[in-house]
This record gives C-alpha cells, sequence and structure tokens, in this order.
C-alpha cells in the first residue's frame, strides 16, 4: 500500500518545497557558436593536501582520474558566459562556471555546457558545489583527504571502483530532488560519511574492501533508500524517523529499530533518519 502511495507523497513534498519560492517562467537562452576550452592546473608547490573546489552550474559534469598534473580535461559550451574560470591560490584551486545569472527557468534544449576533466593523483580535499546537472564520477585510485558534494536537482552516478589512495577523513554528500548512487564505498577509505537528500531515489553501495571502522549518517525526506552491504561485513543499522518501510534480507536480525549483521573484520555503523519512504538493504 505504501509503496503505491509513495509517488503521490512524493509529488505533494516537491509542491510543499516549493511553496516559499517565487515561480518565474521559462526564459529562451540563445546559444552562440560551441566552443571548446582546453583546461590544465599544475600541481601546486605545497607539501599540504590541494584545496580543489569545482563550481558547475547546469549541464554534465564527468570526473576521473588520469591526469599528470593535478587536473587536465575540456569544457564545452555555447553560452559565451559559461566559460569556466581557473583561480589558483597556493595550494587552494577553484574551477569555476562563468556568472551568467539566471532570472527565470532556464530552458536548456538548446544549450550545451560540459566538462569533462580528468584528476591528478596528488593528496587533495575535492570539494563539488552544483545546480540541476548529471554527473559520472569515478574517484577510484585517487588520494582524496576529504569529500563533499553539494547539488541540487541531479542525476549522479559516483563510484571508487579502485582504493581510495588515502585515508579519507569525512564524505559529504547533501542533495535535493535527485537520483544518486554511490558505489564501491568501501574503497572509499572513509571515516565518516554524512548523506542527507530530499526527495528522490537514493543508492549507497559498500562493496569494496574496508580497511577500518566506519560511521554513516542517513537524513532524507520523502525517498526510496536503498543500502547495498555486502555479507560478511559486521554491520549495525540503527533506523528512526517517521513513517518508512523496511526491507532487509536474510542473515539480519532485528531488534526494535536496530538491525545487525554478523561478520568479521572493520565494524559498519549506520545511523538512518528518513521521513517516509522505502529503506532497503541488500546484499
Amino acid at each position: 500500500m505504501f509503496r503505491k502511495l509513495f509517488p503521490t507523497m512524493l509529488i505533494l513534498a516537491l509542491l510543499i518545497t516549493a511553496c516559499d519560492l517565487h515561480i518565474s517562467l521559462p526564459i529562451t537562452l540563445t546559444p552562440g557558436p560551441t566552443v571548446t576550452d582546453e583546461i590544465s592546473v599544475p600541481l601546486p608547490d605545497s607539501a599540504e593536501p590541494v584545496d580543489l573546489r569545482l563550481a558547475f552550474g547546469a549541464g554534465k559534469l564527468k570526473l576521473s582520474p588520469g591526469a599528470i598534473t593535478l587536473v587536465s580535461g575540456t569544457a564545452t559550451y555555447n553560452i559565451p558566459d559559461f566559460k569556466p574560470t581557473v583561480t589558483v591560490n597556493d595550494s587552494n584551486v577553484r574551477i569555476e562556471q562563468g556568472n551568467y545569472k539566471l532570472t527565470g527557468i532556464p530552458d536548456f534544449s538548446n544549450i550545451k555546457n560540459e566538462w569533462e576533466l580528468q584528476l591528478g593523483a596528488a593528496p587533495m580535499d575535492l570539494t563539488i558545489e552544483a545546480g540541476a546537472y548529471t554527473a559520472e564520477y569515478e574517484f577510484g585510485g585517487l588520494a582524496l583527504t576529504n569529500l563533499t558534494v553539494k547539488d541540487g536537482a541531479s542525476k549522479v552516478e559516483l563510484a571508487f571502483s579502485n582504493p581510495n589512495q588515502a585515508e579519507m577523513g569525512m564524505l559529504r554528500y547533501e542533495t535535493g530532488a535527485s537520483n544518486v548512487t554511490l558505489s564501491g564505498l568501501a574503497n572509499a577509505n572513509f571515516a565518516m560519511l554524512n548523506f542527507s537528500g530530499g526527495a528522490g531515489n537514493f543508492t549507497l553501495d559498500f562493496s569494496g574492501e574496508f580497511t577500518r571502522d566506519a560511521s554513516v549518517s542517513v537524513e532524507t525526506g520523502v525517498s526510496n533508500m536503498t543500502l547495498v552491504i555486502p555479507t560478511g561485513i559486521p554491520a549495525q543499522l540503527i533506523v528512526e524517523g517517521g513513517l518508512s518501510n523496511v526491507s532487509v534480507p536474510q542473515g539480519w536480525a532485528k531488534n526494535g529499530n536496530v538491525y545487525t549483521q554478523t561478520g568479521s573484520g572493520p565494524a559498519l555503523t549506520i545511523l538512518v533518519k528518513i521521513g517516509a519512504g522505502n529503506l532497503t538493504i541488500s546484499h
């Protein structure tokens, strides 16, 4: 019954969220010629981890390892004001989409804005701030000491297909009404993961190999949340919140709002606060 009601509840949540917004009519952006800029940022001469910040608006963003420098790749766009800027201040690097100011709801049917960047192997704190966009992130093999992603309405696939080469203190992801999948999270080598989302479909996949204990905090509104926890990982899941359906596979024990899986090796502790929706645990 709840699953049948979920789409209606999702629409209501979006309407409630929009109550305080000033709605503007769609506007048409006039594209110009398509331009491709080469982006190349050398490694800063510093022993400290690099603080790399990417500020991206609407469009497509793709990040992967493989740069010999700190960052290399291309930005392709057909609105001149979308031209990215690069600012370097010692070990602080910022790559930012141009300062085009929207005054309404844009029509992106004829607009092109795509970044495809490779990141180098230097230790770095990486922060990504984005709007309504789609993204593919492959961070396996990098040396991320902290990772923060903040975006709006988005569709994102983020993966650590190979082990992170540094101990990550914090992995933080904040999103709105989105479809987000984070996979290979055991390979991220994080101590703490904080995930917060609005209305949407979210998947946190803890496949890979843990090398130390890890803690996770999840807070969502009206959502479908899936946690993929392989067998053999000692895990404790605490569920708080309002109306929600919790589904766990065989091999998990339940005591009130606490669910546990036995195993060996580093332990995974997860606190989930879900306003309303479905919480599914799978292997």
